[in-house]
Parts: C-alpha cells; structure tokens; sequence
C-alpha cells in the first residue's frame, strides 16, 4: 500500500477500481499471527485493510454492520476486533459496550475526526486503543501488534509472571487467567488495557506514578499530543470498578500536580497445585 492513507470516504487509495471490493482478499501467507475482525460499513476500506494485514500474516474477515459482526463472534474466535465508531444502524461504541459484556476480546476502535471527545467516547465504551481517519495501514498494524502484545505476552516481573495471585485490600488478581475479584467474590470486567493499567499500579503500590510513568509501564497508549487525556480516561474507569464493592476510600488517589498513587499493601498466593 506505500504511503497512502486509508481515507474515511473510502475513496482510491491505490488507485483500484470500486469492483475490486468483490474480488476475494489475497491469501495469507504461512504464518497465522491470529484472526482479525473488520467492521466498517466501507467495503473498500474492509478489502485494503484486509489484505494489507493479510500480506503480514493475519486471518481477516470483514463485517458491514453490527449484525454481521456479532454473527461472525458467535461462530469464530477472533483475536481482535477493528470497529468503526460511525456505524449504520447501532454505533461502535454500543456494539464495543455489547460485546465487554461477555468478552474481553481487543478492540481498536477507528473514529473519524481527530477529537478528544471521540477518543474519550470510544475508550470509556471499552476499547483498549484507537485510531483516527485517515490512518496510515502500517499504523493500524502497530497499533494492532501492540494491543495483541499487551494481551498475550507474559512480562519479565517476579510479580507479573504468568501464574500465581496478587491480593491486595480483598481483592484477588489471577495474573495467567488475568482476572480479577472482588472482596465479594465477584469477577469484574477489565479491558485488556485496563488489567496492564491495574497490573502496573499493583507493581509500584504505594508510589506516586505520573501520567508519563504509566504510560510506559502499562505499555499504555503513547500520544504526540502533551494534553492527550486518555490515559486518565482509563484510570476513572479502573478506579470506578474498584470501587465497586469498596469498603473503605479509594485505592487510586490522584496526588495533585504529580500523578496517581495504589494505597494497598500487596500480597501473593500461591496456586493450588493440581
């Protein structure tokens, strides 16, 4: 695809021919990095993106709509959903909420205009990333590396191997199966995002972490923009689920012109043996 630019008209970006979008993709090649699922009603922006992540080793299928893609969730696994915030019919943001309410599946949500508001909009509705009309193809790619990383890699930690359990003021993490519950004995939902975000907090509790010093650890989306407030969109959303079931006060306190601090004292379990 070079340098072009995937547009947010969907217009020829390549130079091809709208009857092209009836043509199959081109077939992957040998390496399955995993099962990627495009829903944007722009059958030419489905059929570029698709077989420019294809040419890098992904299985792609592509969904107009929100029906097609809940239809495509309930008879495949997807590793990643790409989704388009304006949709016809129910928006991105209703489908991304739909579909935290069952799975923790990645989701990077594309938006159309470069504000905050639509940022913000898509990740308080649960996607662990986005990226703005027109996009470069090799930019979503990244962005879908990345999230796929945060979501598979195990980190280097001793705290954050991939077995055993944190506990931390009632709460009980499971770093393999990356859940959390509450002092109630309920599982809460968390992004993929939002576990990294918790995760990091957990490694540096009861140290004041800037916004810049989260980023790096949760591997958080970094932005060019210095006045960028995702970052604090994900951590209200962490601290309103922990807080669920609170007893006392808040276990992320915001500390005035430095950052944000976990007050708990942290503990390990072991996992039963088999």
């Amino acid at each position: 695809m070079g340098k072009e630019s995937v547009r947010s008209n969907g217009m020829a970006m390549s130079g091809n021919t709208s009857s092209e979008t009836d043509q199959p993709p081109v077939a992957p090649i040998t390496d399955d990095h995993g099962h990627i699922l495009i829903v944007d009603d722009d059958p030419q922006i489905r059929l570029l993106v698709a077989r420019f992540l294809q040419r890098h080793g992904y299985q792609v299928t592509g969904a107009p709509d929100g029906r097609a893609m809940l239809e495509t969730l309930a008879h495949s696994a997807v590793d990643l959903i790409v989704l388009d915030l304006m949709l016809p019919g129910r928006s991105g943001v209703e489908l991304c909420r739909d579909v935290r309410a069952s799975s923790q599946v990645p989701i990077v949500m594309l938006t159309a205009r470069n504000e905050e508001s639509d940022r913000i909009t898509g990740l308080e509705g649960g996607a662990d990333d986005y990226v703005t009309k027109p996009f470069s193809p090799r930019e979503l790619l990244a962005r879908i590396r990345a999230v796929l990383r945060r979501g598979r890699a195990p980190r280097n930690s001793v705290l954050t191997q991939p077995s055993g359990i944190v506990t931390f003021d009632g709460w009980r993490m499971d770093l393999r199966r990356r859940e959390l519950q509450s002092p109630a004995g309920t599982l809460i939902d968390l992004s993929t995002g939002e576990f990294d975000l918790l995760v990091a907090f957990v490694e540096h509790a009861n140290r004041v972490l800037s916004r810049e010093a989260l980023m790096q650890f949760a591997k958080a989306r970094m932005s060019d923009d210095p006045f960028d407030r995702t970052i604090d969109v994900q951590i209200s959303r962490l601290r309103r689920k922990l807080e669920t079931d609170a007893s006392g006060g808040q276990l992320i306190k915001t500390v005035r012109g430095a950052g944000y601090l976990f007050a708990s004292a942290i503990g390990r379990e072991e996992e039963p043996s088999a």
